[in-house]
């Protein structure tokens, strides 16, 4: 009985949420918080540099940070993009039901939650170091910059990878105080394995994005691209194999490269057929590169 009373209780808050802020759900689908693959993607090199930085368990304030910046600079980013692609993703198989698309939120609105999500998120690093909030607004430009990049560039991937990584230099600087190399072997590391992982995304609308004159590193790539992919993957292994090196870092890391190596030459079977379904299931199983990759750092830090 109480546990009927329990769902009973969380229906009831469901329909008054419902009753008070009928589209909430759209919100949660602008800021694709209902598809957490970005945030997972974005917060695993994060807390790498974070790992790292403290040379063990991070501090506890750090860590809520970074994780509750992680979900609001990713849900904002998503926000930005869909309002830069709102003339463009209606004819996008993908993304033609985006709120922005079908009407469910106005633009304005769109531009108002993401000030909202980056304000909340601001509010967060100013917790943090001087050093940290300068390389805030580094993060910001480049978050604002991306969604408009593949329009005049066939490397957005490569200012995603630039973006995404920025929260390393970020969290090194909140956790120790300084940056060093290793945030920066680190940071590599991390922009090569976005460009490889973004370029399989990329296939995905590869033929869409050529109908409405977007670029990509998949279009640009060609029929290169399954090489260029496993070329940034491998190069990104090689970059965080010299990491170890220079740290020292004991032996569970090097089998965290070898599940990670091991993951790559799966997802290659996966995209060498360029098949839609396959190129997206192999940019999702990225997560589960980068949660391996951490479990190495926290056994061999």
């Amino acid at each position: 009985m109480k546990a009927l009373h329990e769902i009973a209780g969380v229906v009831k808050e469901a329909i008054t949420l419902d009753q008070r802020f009928p589209r909430w759900k759209d919100f949660i689908q602008l800021a694709r918080l209902d598809r957490p693959i970005g945030i997972y993607l974005l917060l695993w090199p994060t807390l790498w540099a974070l790992w790292l930085a403290a040379e063990g368990v991070p501090s506890f304030h750090n860590f809520m940070v970074f994780t509750l910046g992680v979900i609001l600079t990713r849900s904002a980013g998503c926000v930005l993009n869909d309002y830069a692609d709102r003339n463009f993703d209606g004819v996008v198989k993908r993304t033609k039901l985006r709120p922005l698309v079908t009407g469910t939120i106005h633009p304005n609105e769109a531009l108002t939650f993401a000030g909202i999500l980056f304000f909340v998120a601001f509010l967060l690093v100013l917790t943090t170091d001087l050093l940290t909030i300068g390389l805030s607004f580094v993060g910001l430009i480049l978050a604002s910059v991306y969604p408009f990049a593949k329009r005049f560039t066939h490397l957005p991937q490569i200012v995603l990878g630039v973006a995404f990584a920025w929260s390393i230099p970020m969290a090194f600087s909140a956790e120790s105080g300084e940056l060093t190399q290793y945030t920066w072997l680190l940071f590599i590391a991390s922009v090569l394995w976005t460009v490889a992982y973004d370029t399989q995304y990329a296939m995905v609308d590869r033929d869409d994005d050529i109908k409405i004159g977007l670029k990509s590193t998949a279009i640009l790539f060609g029929e290169l691209d399954n090489f260029m992919i496993v070329l940034f993957q491998t190069l990104a292994l090689i970059t965080l194999t010299l990491l170890s090196v220079q740290l020292k870092l004991s032996w569970p890391f090097y089998v965290t490269l070898i599940l990670a190596a091991c993951s790559f030459a799966y997802q290659y079977q996966l995209t060498k057929s360029r098949q839609r379904d396959h190129c997206f299931k192999a940019f999702l199983s990225n997560h589960w590169v980068g949660l391996v990759l951490f479990t190495g750092f926290v056994f061999s830090v």
